[in-house]
């Protein structure tokens, strides 16, 4: 069984390397294609990634960097020569690649005959391992261009936010290490003070809350900013098991979302539901201010409710247009509740662009039916010679994609709680914006504010 394991690595890296040579054949087939058609050399290639990462059912941004890889590796003969006999797989391929791309063509080259992979001068060495020899290596052919690259590195320096298991969230900051550290150590230094003092938490529970109150400036970090809750009304009312959505988020437990929404699990957030034709009234009189802290430290947020409405059977409610080129608010807000991430099969971006499926200057509507939305990356690459989208009709909202091959790839929007046996969509709006009465409606969900 071992010996069957360790021949099917090999055949997963002859298999990735074999990838890697056919996606830098089809870039040169599609950037010829693209200059016989009168592409300007410098949108040439547009859209390749993209079609490269809906074959290798990845997202655009993954094959933008497989793409990417191979061509790198094309400079490279004896990292490719290992990618393909199985000492490298694809990621610590990928990992010689990255770690070399600051030098140039034939610096390159250099660190490729130096390290010589192909002999197994890597074999057996983990991630951290290879990446320190190339980036010894590279550094002794340019230290220039390495203190460049890491120059350069500063100004990407971001806060991103992912989810966690267990409704926990991944807060990550990526900063200059001299900022870095010194922010952790003061963390940990308020962290010790409390703890000598006498606070119960543990040094990690501290830090961390330390963290939120300074960010925000309110202790807990609770503050008057919108949270949406996504769930089905037999949730609150009927204690049902069915898990809500919180977007931005994901799925979160039934139970918690009941307690977020009715009495709050460290918070306490008084809700009202609306009356009969408005969007809900403000929980407690201070709406329009900040959220309150109790006697007992527990937090009074201001939430309304918005009742959204489902046609039985589908999930899906009735249509609404605008006359309008662009997306007004709330079919924007309609479309970020529905698709949740970036349309497109294998894309999870996060939404950035409000796109019309058929072309507004196709004739295309403003309507949620004739919407989707997407990331920057995927919408780009939508816009280039070659690709088609349309809306399929169905129960689901469901878009097809053509790439210039001729492929074509469906994606539907994500199912929100309450939808029928968790296929048919349920897709809230605004009551003030959905055509209808409420009455021909099936079974409501709530969208929380």
């Amino acid at each position: 069984m071992m010996d069957q394991m360790r021949r099917l690595e090999d055949l997963k890296c002859v298999a990735g390397a074999r990838q890697a040579g056919l996606a830098v054949a089809f870039d040169a087939d599609q950037r010829r294609g693209q200059a016989a058609g009168g592409v300007p050399a410098g949108e040439q290639g547009a859209g390749v990634a993209a079609q490269i990462a809906l074959a290798r059912r990845e997202s655009p941004a993954k094959g933008s960097r497989l793409l990417g890889m191979a061509k790198t590796l094309t400079g490279m003969p004896h990292t490719s020569a290992a990618f393909r006999s199985g000492l490298l797989n694809e990621w610590r391929a990928t990992l010689v690649v990255k770690e070399t791309i600051c030098l140039s063509p034939e610096d390159r080259a250099g660190v490729d005959e130096e390290l010589a992979a192909d002999t197994g001068a890597l074999d057996g060495m983990g991630d951290k391992a290879i990446t320190a020899a190339v980036r010894a290596a590279a550094y002794r052919r340019d230290p220039a261009s390495v203190a460049k690259r890491a120059a350069h590195a500063v100004t990407e320096r971001s806060v991103s936010l992912r989810p966690a298991p267990d409704t926990m969230t991944y807060l990550t900051a990526l900063l200059p290490v001299s900022q870095g550290v010194a922010a952790y150590a003061a963390l940990a230094r308020d962290a010790d003070t409390a703890r000598s003092g006498g606070d119960e938490r543990s040094r990690g529970q501290v830090m961390a809350d330390t963290l939120v109150e300074r960010v925000t400036g309110t202790p807990g970090g609770i503050s008057g900013v919108e949270v949406q809750l996504v769930m089905t009304d037999r949730n609150p009312l009927q204690a049902d098991a069915e898990p809500a959505r919180l977007p931005g988020y994901g799925i979160i437990p039934a139970a918690w979302a009941r307690e977020l929404a009715l009495a709050g699990s460290s918070m306490r957030m008084p809700v009202t539901a609306p009356g009969p034709g408005n969007l809900g009234s403000p929980a407690t009189p201070e709406a329009a201010g900040e959220a309150n802290v109790d006697a007992s430290g527990r937090h009074n947020l201001n939430l309304w409710i918005r009742r959204l409405y489902t046609a039985p059977g589908t999930g899906e409610l009735v249509a609404m247009d605008s006359k309008a080129r662009l997306f007004p608010a709330g079919l924007k807000r309609f479309l970020q509740v529905r698709d949740d991430t970036c349309r497109p099969p294998y894309c999870d971006a996060p939404i950035r662009h409000h796109d019309h499926i058929r072309p507004w200057h196709s004739g295309g509507p403003t309507t949620t039916g004739n919407g989707q939305g997407l990331c920057e990356a995927c919408n780009h690459a939508k816009e280039t010679p070659g690709w088609t989208t349309k809306p399929v009709p169905g129960p689901r909202h469901t878009v097809a994609t053509t790439t210039p091959t001729g492929h074509t790839y469906h994606s539907t929007a994500p199912p929100l709680p309450g939808a029928a046996g968790g296929s048919a969509l349920v897709t809230p709006r605004p009551p003030s914006l959905t055509r209808g009465r409420h009455a021909t409606h099936g079974p409501p969900s709530f969208l929380l504010l």
